[in-house]
């Protein structure tokens, strides 16, 4: 299931169950069950979520309706998945130090 969310900074409940497909009773057990879903209360107590949460929910309906994981490992398979996201930017961190670093040098040998 492709779907776009919408450029909103912001969704109520009743909107991100009808982007996900599911009831509203289902994105709250979800938000219970993965902790990387913290929606915002507002006031009067009404979730609203940002656009990371909807897209972690999308990746959880993913994993959950797609790839037919069970709630313990669909948990299991988000945290995999952000370790290798944080190895990746860890390695491109890791190269754009290593060039500034070659510049320094440089510049220390212009400046002897």
């Amino acid at each position: 299931m492709k779907v776009s969310i919408p450029d909103k900074s912001y969704f109520r409940i009743g909107e991100v169950s009808r982007l996900l497909g599911v009831k509203p009773y289902v994105v709250r057990y979800w938000e219970s069950e993965f902790k990387t879903v913290r929606p915002i209360r507002t006031r009067s107590d009404q979730r609203l979520y940002r656009h990371k949460d909807v897209e972690e929910l999308l990746m959880i309906r993913t994993l959950l309706y797609e790839e037919k994981f069970t709630i313990n490992g669909a948990r299991k398979q988000l945290q995999k998945m952000r370790g290798e996201e944080a190895v990746a930017g860890r390695d491109r961190w890791d190269g754009l130090l290593d060039e500034i670093e070659k510049g320094l040098r440089m510049i220390r040998e212009i400046v002897r």
